[in-house]
Parts: structure tokens; sequence; C-alpha cells
């Protein structure tokens, strides 16, 4: 049966970054992607595909082969078609289309969603947006859409991006745009499948998103994001402490943010929303006896 078919999580980052996350003390992000599904769909059955290492999906492993598809956040460029690990994700996305299996994904994930259904990403002339994506407004479409119909009508959301949709392509639904970025959340339904994407990330929490940051240390200083390295450690401090003690007004207030990041059930809203309407609502409301892989 097709509910007993496993999920497949897409890690796209290189080796190397991977291995600057370890250094950082961050979780790869597939891990992160892992520890989201297993919150909401308990003892779900997936697997990992890393393409920067293996371009070619594992053997005997095809679009259909999955029960859903998970696209996790990457740091490649969507438009640089020389790298095999771009265009094989992208000839990926676009049979994941044909067989209609079902998609989410974040960053990484809704580009690839714009991109194999026809629309085009590109760098984005405000640079990175970094930490937090602030002033996300659902649009009228993502008011009704399940998607986003049950978000705040404006909220912040943890982000690290600097490429962003410019075209869409036929049959998509922007859902939540900023002044950063028109296309924030996504819904496409293309041929006969579905996938649903936002460029921020709702699998992150404060304390990977303070992991993030110095695992980019150098980038951030270069682009004046911090003035120092002093800068930057204070403020993965505050992170760091507020992640620990949600309820610390002080640090609520001197980083902004509020239960729209902090808490997981408005953070990952999108993601319970697309597995309800697109996954199956017996699978999350019952406990599979599958063992994850």
């Amino acid at each position: 049966m097709n509910e007993c078919k496993p999920f497949l999580i897409i890690d796209g980052y290189p080796k190397e970054s991977r291995d600057e996350f370890d250094v950082a003390g961050m979780k790869h992000a597939w891990r992160l992607y892992a520890d989201m599904l297993e919150r909401h769909v308990p003892d779900a059955k997936y697997k990992v595909w890393l393409p920067s290492d293996n371009p070619e999906l594992p053997e005997n492993l095809s679009a259909d082969s999955f029960r859903a598809i998970l696209w996790t956040g990457c740091n490649l460029t969507i438009f640089d078609r020389d790298d095999p690990s771009v265009t094989c994700q992208i000839e990926f996305a676009k049979r994941i289309y044909e067989v209609g299996t079902p998609s989410f994904g974040s960053c990484w994930g809704l580009q690839m969603a714009a991109v194999a259904a026809g629309g085009e990403v590109k760098k984005s002339p405000l640079g990175r947006e970094m930490g937090f994506a602030r002033r996300i407004r659902v649009t009228a479409e993502g008011l009704k859409h399940p998607m986003t119909s049950g978000k705040p009508p404006v909220y912040i959301a943890f982000a690290s991006h600097f490429d962003e949709v410019t075209s869409l392509p036929a049959g998509a639904q922007v859902l939540a745009s900023n002044d950063y970025a028109r296309v924030q959340a996504l819904a496409v339904t293309h041929k006969k499948g579905t996938f649903w994407g936002v460029q921020y990330h709702p699998e992150y929490d404060l304390s990977e998103m303070a992991r993030l940051i110095v695992s980019r240390r150098p980038k951030l200083l270069k682009t004046g994001f911090f003035a120092n390295d002093l800068d930057l450690d204070r403020y993965v401090e505050k992170l760091e402490a507020l992640h620990k003690d949600p309820h610390r007004k002080d640090l609520r207030w001197q980083l902004d943010v509020d239960d729209d990041v902090i808490s997981p059930e408005i953070r990952q809203y999108e993601f319970a929303a697309w597995l309800k309407a697109c996954v199956g609502r017996s699978l999350i409301n019952r406990n599979i006896a599958i063992t994850s892989g």
C-alpha cells in the first residue's frame, strides 16, 4: 500500500558544507527534516539521498517509490546548470510532478518547485536574507489555502538565502510575501503533482539558527551583518539563551521574536498542513509501527 512506503529526504548540501556544520555543532539538513517529520509522524519511515555525493538515486528507487518527498535547504545555486548535482535534482523534481508524488520543501525546495515546473530563480539584488525573514504577509490566495490559512496574517520565520523566485510557473500560487522576496510561500500544481514550499526554514529552531550563523561567520562578517567577531558571538549567545528559556521577555524584545518562531506549532504549521492535505490524515493520526532508516 502507498501508506507503507517511506518518505524520501533530499539533502543537496555538498560534503564540505556538511563538514562546516559539524565544526559549528549544527545538525545536517536531512536530520533537521527527519526531526520535523518524526515530530508530526512518530516512527515515520524515511530514506535520505545526498545528491551532491551521488547524483544517481540509489538503485531500485524512483520518484514513485515514496510516500512523499521532502526537500531540505541547500547552499547550491539552482541556476548553475554545469553542476550535475543541481541538474539531477531538477530532473528528479520533474519526474516527481509526472508521477504525482506529493512534495514539500524549504528554501532550495521552494526554488526547486518553481524551476522544475517552468519557473525561474535568480540572485536577489538585495543580497542575503539572514537570520529572520521579517514582516511576511499572507496573500489573499494564502488566506484561502490550507498551507497558510492558519498562519498569523503577518509573521517572521528563520531564513538564510540569497536567491529568489523571479518568474512563476503556470499553476503556481504565491501564498506569502515580504519586502525582501515576493515569493515566501508557494504552492505549485503541475502535471499530476503538487509541490508546496516555503522560502524560509520551519525545520530550524533558535539553537540551529545560532549554529548556522557560526558556520557562516566569514561570509556574514564580510557582508556587514556583524561589526566583528565579538558582535556575532554576543548575538549567538542571545539566540542560544532564548532557546534554553523561551519565556525571557528581555531576549524576545532584543531579538524581536515571538511565538511565530519559538512555538513549533506555529513555526511548522505549513508542514503539518501539507501532511494533512497532501499525504493523508490517516498517516498522521495513527502511530505506524515502522522504523526509520
